[in-house]
């Protein structure tokens, strides 16, 4: 595979490599490079967190106490906010690069917010456990996580009031997209589903009393359905793993949809809804690699961020700060922005979240100051990055590993490290500017070649 080859299935199978470990699998075929991403992806490592502090938080504790469940609600606002630390240290770090980027996938397919810190983790543990397994299965268990449940109101849909948020959701957004159901098969979807909801620690309980045990019409099929039978109709639908399978396209490949492709996808998924088959397929095809798949995407503001880690081990030492420059680009983990999530491509790139990723190398790796503003409380995700001075003026306070990138380039050119950093065409006037950087990849150009609009392309 060619150095470019191998970088696009490293960018979109996971967060880029560093030179050396791009020229050591040159010598590699593709079949060996997709085995050695998937054999690195099967453990299934969950993310590393003290749920303890919530012990005392007992429902029986909490119950009918305001000032006992004002502490509960703070606690639970502090350690969401560590958890989206701890969610981002661990995309970095770990070797599993293939699930954690499908993790993110997921995460941004099934859609789901909360408040409650120890739902919210079962939840991504529950995506971080089928990220790469039966789709089947995957599906079914989302409906049960209580974070689900609580944010699409499934636990309101009883038997004399069905509520069709969830139904109308999975319909529409997780399984077969708009225009492929009716509003019947809504409204029978939900009677399906009703008496789903959990207990206070979030353990699945379907409440019998609330469940329609009446015959429900889904997709002109008759029957006594619950939750998991309609999901089994769902997926006996081709357009089911077709709709699945042009989401991935969209994510993997190429903004632009692909019939034909998309169609050979479907083919694939649609025998047994094995996800890590399907990805197989896409990472082994030959087309993957067209000229015009390769290096067409904007990284997303975690992909850029993890991806310059990935070059330079770097350490935020106040959990505020990764925080806060999730909040300029435009992508917190754990808060999307609604049900349907991130819209990425061009929407990642604003006036103001460009000048942020234009500055961040500098901000990072040479400690400028950068200046925002705010809408009300700072702690607040309404900010912006502005040029003028005012009070909101800071320095990041980062720990750069500047050894360990020493070790990484040493005895490689400029050249070879502009080659595995920039994956789109170069322009001839950035060709020419960074014809005026010397030969070697000293710390000051790195900062220039990660501040290169052409950086922003993966």
């Amino acid at each position: 595979m060619t150095t470019r080859d191998i970088q696009h299935l490293y960018w979109r199978a996971g967060f880029g490599l560093t030179p050396k470990q791009i020229l050591k699998k040159e010598s590699k075929s593709k079949a060996q490079i997709v085995e050695e991403i998937f054999e690195a992806s099967k453990p299934i490592n969950q993310i590393s967190l003290n749920l303890s502090v919530f012990n005392l938080f007992t429902q029986k504790y909490v119950y009918k106490n305001k000032e006992r469940r004002k502490k509960l609600s703070q606690l639970n606002g502090k350690q969401t906010k560590h958890f989206n630390v701890k969610w981002i240290e661990n995309i970095a770090s770990s070797k599993t690069v293939l699930r954690e980027k499908m993790v993110l996938f997921w995460a941004n397919h099934f859609v789901c917010k909360d408040v409650n810190t120890r739902y919210i983790y079962s939840y991504n543990n529950m995506l971080r456990i089928n990220a790469l397994g039966d789709f089947r299965v995957f599906v079914k268990a989302m409906s049960k996580e209580a974070s689900m449940i609580k944010y699409l109101n499934l636990n309101q849909n009883n038997k004399k009031n069905p509520n069709e948020n969830f139904a109308r959701e999975l319909l529409e957004l997780f399984t077969l997209g708009e225009g492929n159901y009716t509003e019947k098969d809504i409204k029978e979807c939900a009677r399906a589903f009703t008496g789903y909801s959990f207990n206070f620690e979030g353990d699945f309980n379907l409440s019998k009393g609330k469940h329609d045990t009446g015959d429900k019409t889904v997709f002109g099929k008759k029957g006594n359905f619950g939750g998991d039978d309609v999901l089994d109709l769902i997926l006996s639908k081709k357009q089911c793993a077709r709709y699945i399978c042009e989401k991935i396209y969209l994510h993997f490949v190429n903004d632009v949809p692909n019939k034909r492709r998309i169609e050979e996808m479907t083919t694939v998924f649609f025998k047994n809804y094995n996800i890590e088959e399907l990805m197989r397929y896409v990472f082994l095809s030959d087309w993957f690699y067209d000229k015009n798949n390769v290096g067409n995407k904007i990284k997303s503001p975690i992909d850029y961020l993890v991806g310059m880690h990935k070059i330079v081990p770097i350490k935020f030492r106040k959990e505020q700060e990764l925080y806060r420059l999730q909040t300029l680009l435009d992508q917190v983990l754990l808060y999307p922005p609604n049900v349907a999530g991130w819209e990425g491509g061009k929407s990642w790139i604003t006036t103001s979240s460009l000048v942020l990723r234009i500055k961040m190398p500098s901000m990072i790796f040479e400690k400028e100051s950068y200046t925002f503003k705010t809408k009300g409380n700072i702690n607040s995700r309404n900010l912006r990055i502005v040029s003028v001075k005012n009070k909101y003026q800071d320095k990041l306070d980062v720990y750069v590993d500047w050894k360990t990138y020493k070790k990484r380039v040493k005895q490689l050119p400029l050249s070879t490290l502009v080659d595995t950093l920039i994956l789109c065409d170069i322009n001839p006037g950035t060709a020419r500017y960074i014809s005026t950087f010397g030969r070697k990849p000293k710390k000051k150009n790195l900062v220039k070649i990660m501040s290169l609009p052409e950086y922003q392309m993966c």
